[in-house]
């Protein structure tokens, strides 16, 4: 498979299901934020490293940032298909309410690691918080262009991204913590 394909030379590309839109789609800016807050989560799972693995009492960041990385490929294939055919014929594209779920267990189980946040924070602290602070403020633009589309999405994929900001945030307060990096409040 050839990376260059020549179809897009003149400012369109293809929606699932071969519709051909204008690169500055709307939907197109929507799934470009979540691949490129994909791309921030990858960013932010190299500079994490070794800081992310599970122990008895903490949550294994790194094979939850790997899943959420899986999850995001589902959401911008779902977005690039706005005659929601995609999720009837290809499995992995599938998001529901357990994955919202297990993004609630998750931010549940980092916010046991972490003292109670009392008032505002800067982002920040050390290389993989403060990737996954980029990594929050991404997936909210992200939301808020998937919120203007025109068919709506389907409300669990709002559920999951409004969720994952949250997830964002509690893991960079967790990535910080554990390598001993200070909360700077505001």
């Amino acid at each position: 498979m050839k990376i260059y394909t020549r179809t897009g030379d003149a400012g369109q590309t293809s929606l699932f299901g071969g519709v051909r839109v204008s690169k500055s789609d709307p939907r197109v800016d929507a799934y470009g934020d979540v691949d490129e807050l994909n791309a921030w989560v990858g960013f932010a799972r190299a500079a994490i490293g070794a800081g992310a693995a599970a122990t008895p009492a903490r949550v294994d960041l790194d094979a939850a940032l790997v899943h959420i990385q899986r999850d995001l490929f589902a959401l911008g294939a779902r977005l690039a298909d706005p005659g929601e055919k995609i999720s009837s014929s290809v499995a992995k594209s599938t998001l529901g309410d357990d994955d919202v779920a297990r993004l609630e267990g998750l931010i549940d189980g980092l916010e046991t690691e972490l003292p109670p946040l009392r008032r505002f924070i800067l982002p920040g602290g050390a290389l993989g918080g403060s990737a996954l602070h980029v990594a929050r403020t991404v997936c909210r633009r992200a939301e808020r262009r998937m919120i203007a589309l025109t068919p709506p999405v389907d409300n669990v994929l709002l559920r999951y991204i409004n969720r994952l900001s949250d997830l964002l945030f509690v893991a960079a307060r967790a990535m910080n913590h554990r390598q001993g990096a200070p909360e700077t409040e505001w």
